[in-house]
């Protein structure tokens, strides 16, 4: 059997009818119609040429078409002729894979299929035995392929029928095309999404945009939707390369597309009411392809009420916020190409089977990494590395890194130059400096350098340049495409690639190493520098200083962990500084002296230092455009500065300055500041009183000296909103935090072990405290007995609560009472009467059971009672708990039907010694409840309760198969996976592919219940995980129409092992449940404490993920 891909094509369209019934009706339509949307199609009147012999012609066309259309009609059977073509048509679908779709014209299937009524008239005068029956099971077969009645298409209107017909024949070209159009791969399920937003067979007017960076297929996809669907509207235009043509020939385009008529236009004016009149009642399907100024969008497609009902307007973009401000119906995003759609593609082009490279796979591997999904890109290096040998290929690669591909640069850069001035900067900035750095870090940089960076940030993501992804701690930080980072990197060195000096910035080691040895001039280009500490020397600082124009200087430590210092104390700084300079960063290499005493500073808005001095600067020192000052690690530090020179302060880090022992007071009068941080500074004995600080939002008093005391407040704060106190050693909290932070919202106190709680006064002014947190006050001092003391301590905080909770009554969300020593009636009845208590922390205490009415919390979402050990009875739990956390509890048994009411909880934690017998029935008791509806679901159980009582059973290794049946993605909603796992193993990833039924595998079955390898489960724990399907329709990977599913984990092992992770692994269906008719509003509630998971990698055959548990103890 030939593959389709290997087959060379004459007709997409073969029409097999029988002449004397239907050639002159609709198969005439079907034909035009065919043709009209560039669908060549074999017809035989219309095609063969006169005294041509007809069966080698016929035969040849048959074989030369993709798919035949066989119209059954009442006479086609008297016809042995037509018996004969449908024969060969049959054949040729086994041989040639030829796509056969039947219509029946007057005629059922089934007198077809059994050869009935006029069928089995017509065979009965047939003569020749042997043809008969050959022609017999052509005519089955045929018959049993799913086709259309025509009488029932668009209730027997002709021309809609027709209509179908033709747009499912172009659904399947351009599915049969896509596997062999070397530039469409990838762009099948693009497609789909941007179709599936115009909402073909709704009516109204839509407008939807398509946006993504140079080369990311925009236009691609529009030119398949346009050949896709043009036939569904009265006329079509395709308006391409928009920003290179004037308005006035865009709209004469467009009138004389759709109206058959060249018109002059006076005026862009007079273009935009001849549109909006002329085309108001017609159905057009209208693509401006490359939009990149809004007066584009005004003048040819300026309101949806310009066209009539049907009409559909696709815009392609690189600027998000012309389709934002056009306001179109919907934005889809262009996603970047998976690592096997980029192999095909690259591969398409690059592959020569006559001169096969070298090591091929390895070379097309760096290449495709190159490229990192960018379509233009592989296209690009494909053609050209066509013709290469290996050495081609390599010298190739070598050169990239510093020469990037021109036609790829000038394609992204398209983008670049539609930028602002300032915009321009930024970019530049992030892509030489700060890519997958911290977004709230680089914000600050760019502040202060004057930039604006909030509108001009928001421009770049818009026009996709740059991204927004999240770390795992969960900060945003910036990120770009490799080649749009490159094409940053060209524009930075263009017209000097040698010379380092006429750079605007400078941050590559070559570069660096390259000024060290070279004698710089004055007039040097260099405005922004980042030097690796592994290559800092005497002669960097040396050509530091003979930058004149520097605003920006950072030293940082790649390789090295971010919170630890360099310390040389040896090294001196630079003998001159710009006093251009806007933002220094030293603060993760010591110097001796940073700073050359010509250094005026007078620009200074950001200082990140770390230093030898004993002090930071000798005198006083006025700066008054300084905001950030951060000193982290100045061993020898004895005083910080007057703060009376720093008048625009807002943020103030001290961080490891070990022989720091006061503050200077000026620090309290300061009105500007607006975030304090205070940490680790081992001898720091006084903080200032605070008089003045009415701008500070934020204090945080960290792991400093025990007698530090907390400072009096003179004077009202209203914008204190966060006091925070962790392991110092505070006595006792002054009345005036009552009195002077009447709007604060977040109070914790950790660690605080001398904390005298009886002195604690007056917290009757905390009426807005959303979050109030007593972690861990145990009494460290062994000059007393830890029992007792302990004892003492859990009276202290109950006699606290009793006063402070009736205050917070319609306040509190966030209520932390861990590891305070809390015993049975010693946790007020009050917490109970906390109405909009969102998040409980008891953990760590010793009580036996809950003294209040928990199901009274009725907006209560987590709650944690871990490692409360005597905890020997489980509280009614409220109706709309999200997580519960319970590990550690090792005298409870069970959970009852404590959480029968609890149709929300989505994540449940009961491990580490604790062991429960109803496992079981909590699981399914979770997979009752709304929260599998669309959103994750976690449940980690010490046992093998679950895994035992698991169907199917579970199976030995890490990978396992599912058969999904017909209609699963509506009977179903949902994979629910179980794994049994060994101690101190946690799973990092699961992946999931498509695969079809029935392929071979060696190690695994689709059948769970025939499987050899059903697994005797034993281990520490076992944890389940659901993932519904509606969080992963936005995917790549999602396609319903594969009939079967692979699953496999990659762990971590804080021990290694020669067995594998797990004892026993697998995978089932959740079967639907009817809806919850939950708000949009409480389901955006409960998301945001669902488990989440990350995606790694997306394609349309594989899906990778990490579920992210953030509150529990585990990791998934």
């Amino acid at each position: 059997m030939a593959s389709s891909s290997q087959l060379n094509y004459d007709y997409d369209v073969f029409l097999s009818f029988r002449g004397e019934d239907t050639r002159k009706t609709f198969v005439d339509y079907l034909y035009s119609t065919l043709e009209d949307q560039t669908i060549h199609t074999y017809k035989d009147d219309i095609t063969l040429a006169r005294g041509e012999s007809i069966t080698p012609s016929l035969k040849k066309a048959i074989e030369g078409s993709r798919i035949a259309v066989v119209v059954f009609s009442e006479n086609y059977a008297d016809s042995s002729w037509c018996l004969e073509e449908l024969a060969h048509i049959m054949k040729c679908r086994v041989d040639r894979k030829l796509i056969v779709m039947p219509l029946f014209s007057c005629v059922d299937p089934s007198d077809v299929r059994k050869q009935k009524g006029k069928f089995g008239e017509a065979f009965a005068k047939h003569e020749d035995i042997n043809k008969v029956e050959y022609w017999r099971e052509a005519l089955i077969g045929a018959s049993e392929i799913a086709g259309w009645q025509f009488e029932n298409i668009a209730n027997g209107h002709e021309m809609q029928a027709i209509k179908k017909i033709v747009s499912t024949i172009l659904d399947k070209l351009l599915y049969l095309t896509s596997d062999v159009d070397e530039d469409f791969v990838g762009m099948g399920v693009r497609v789909q999404e941007v179709q599936a937003k115009l909402e073909m067979e709704s009516g109204g007017v839509r407008m939807v945009g398509i946006w993504g960076g140079g080369g990311s297929g925009k236009s691609t996809i529009a030119h398949s939707l346009c050949k896709k669907l043009s036939h569904n509207f009265k006329g079509h235009c395709f308006l391409e390369n928009i920003r290179e043509q004037s308005l006035h020939n865009l709209q004469a385009t467009i009138i004389s597309t759709f109206l058959k008529e060249a018109t002059k236009l006076k005026s862009v004016a007079v273009g935009k009411d001849i549109i909006k009149t002329r085309l108001k009642h017609r159905n057009v399907l209208i693509i401006l392809d490359d939009v990149d100024h809004i007066d584009q969008l005004d003048a040819l497609a300026g309101s949806p009420d310009w066209f009539g009902s049907g009409s559909r307007i696709i815009i392609t973009t690189r600027n998000k916020q012309l389709l934002i401000s056009h306001k179109v119906d919907h934005i889809c995003s262009v996603t970047l190409l998976s690592r096997e759609e980029a192999n095909q593609l690259f591969s398409n082009r690059a592959y020569n089977e006559k001169n096969p490279v070298k090591d091929y796979k390895a070379l097309s591997r760096s290449v495709v990494s190159y490229a990192a999904g960018l379509p233009l890109a592989l296209k690009v290096l494909g053609s050209f590395l066509y013709a290469q040998d290996e050495e081609g290929w390599r010298s190739t690669l070598k050169r990239l890194k510093d020469n990037p591909e021109m036609e790829i640069v000038e394609k992204l850069k398209i983008s670049y130059d539609g930028l602002k001035p300032l915009e321009k900067q930024i970019f530049l900035d992030i892509a030489c400096f700060f890519r997958w750095k911290r977004r709230l870090d680089v914000m600050e940089i760019l502040e202060a350098c004057g930039y604006n960076p909030g509108i001009g940030v928001a421009v770049l993501k818009q026009k996709a340049l740059i991204t927004i992804r999240v770390n795992r701690d969960g900060s945003d930080c910036f990120d770009m495409h490799d080649l749009v980072q490159e094409m940053g990197h060209y524009i930075v060195k263009r017209d000097h690639p040698s010379n380092p000096e006429k750079h605007s910035r400078v941050w590559e080691v070559e570069n660096l190493v390259y000024l060290e040895g070279a004698t710089m001039e004055n007039d040097n280009s260099i405005e922004a520098i980042q030097i690796n500490h592994h290559y800092t020397s005497r002669g960097v600082f040396k050509m530091i200083s003979s930058m004149k124009k520097l605003r920006l200087l950072i030293v940082t430590c790649n390789g090295i962990n971010s919170y630890r210092t360099i310390y040389d104390d040896h090294s001196e700084g630079p003998d001159f500084l710009s006093n251009e300079l806007r933002y220094i960063d030293y603060s993760s290499f010591h110097l001796r002296s940073p700073f050359p005493d010509s250094f005026k500073a007078m620009k200074l808005v950001g200082l990140r230092l770390a230093s030898s001095q004993k002090e930071l600067w000798k005198g006083y020192k006025h700066l008054p455009h300084l905001k950030l000052l951060q000193l982290v690690s100045m061993k020898n530090l004895l005083n910080t500065p007057n703060f009376d020179g720093l008048p625009c302060l807002q943020t103030l880090k001290l961080e490891s300055c070990n022989e720091l022992t006061e503050i200077h007071s000026s620090l309290g009068n300061h009105t500007n500041l607006e975030d304090i941080t205070v940490a680790y500074c081992s001898k720091l004995r006084m903080f200032p009183t605070i008089s003045k600080m009415r701008k500070l939002k934020a204090l945080e008093i960290t792991y400093c000296h025990e007698t530090l005391e907390f400072p009096e407040i003179k004077s009202n704060m209203e914008s204190l909103v966060k006091l925070t106190l962790i392991r110092i050693g505070i006595n006792a909290l002054l009345s005036s935090i009552g009195e002077r932070c009447a709007n604060l919202i977040s109070l914790q106190l950790i660690y605080c072990y001398y904390l005298k709680i009886n002195k604690v006064i007056n917290f009757h002014g905390l009426k807005h405290l959303d979050e109030f947190i007593l972690d861990n006050l145990h009494y460290m001092n062994s000059d007393h007995h830890p029992v007792l003391l302990g004892h003492w301590r859990g009276i202290q905080v109950s006699i606290l609560l009793r006063s402070l909770l009736p205050q917070l009554k319609v306040s509190l969300q966030k209520l932390v009472l861990n590891d305070c020593h809390l015993k049975d009636g010693e946790t007020p009845s009050d917490i109970g009467e906390l109405s909009c208590l969102r998040e409980l922390d008891l953990g760590g205490n010793y009580f036996k059971r809950l003294q209040f009415n928990l199901s009274q919390l009725t907006r209560l979402k987590f709650l944690n009672l871990s490692y409360c050990k005597s905890l020997v009875e489980f509280p009614k739990l409220p109706s709309r708990l999200a997580i519960l956390l319970a590990d550690g509890c090792g005298e409870l048994k069970a959970i009852a039907g404590t959480h029968k009411s609890c149709k929300r909880l989505c994540q449940i934690s009961l491990q580490w010694g604790t062991i429960i017998n109803d496992g079981s029935r909590l699981l399914e008791s979770m997979l009752q409840g709304h929260a599998i509806e669309n959103r994750n679901m976690l449940l980690e159980i010490g046992g093998v309760e679950i895994a035992n009582g698991f169907r199917p059973p579970l199976v030995q290794g890490n990978r396992c198969r599912l058969q999904l049946p017909e209609n699963c993605y509506n009977e179903f909603s949902g994979f629910l996976m179980c794994v049994v796992l060994r101690p101190g193993t946690y799973i990092d990833d699961l992946k999931m592919e498509h695969i079809m039924s029935g392929m071979e595998s060696e190690d695994d079955g689709l059948n769970w219940e025939e499987d050899h390898r059903h697994s005797d489960c034993h281990g520490s724990k076992t944890v389940v995980w659901y993932v519904p399907f509606a969080s992963l329709r936005h995917t790549t990977w999602w396609d319903e129409t594969y009939n079967a599913a692979s699953f496999s984990l990659n762990w971590i092992s804080n021990y290694n092992y020669e067995r594998e992770f797990s004892s026993g692994f697998g995978v089932r269906l959740v079967p639907w449940k009817s809806g919850s008719g939950s708000t949009a509003q409480e389901e955006s509630e409960f998301f945001q404490y669902a488990p989440k998971f990350t995606i790694k990698y997306d394609s349309a055959n594989a899906l990778s993920f990490r579920l992210e548990g953030d509150r529990s103890t585990m990791r998934l």
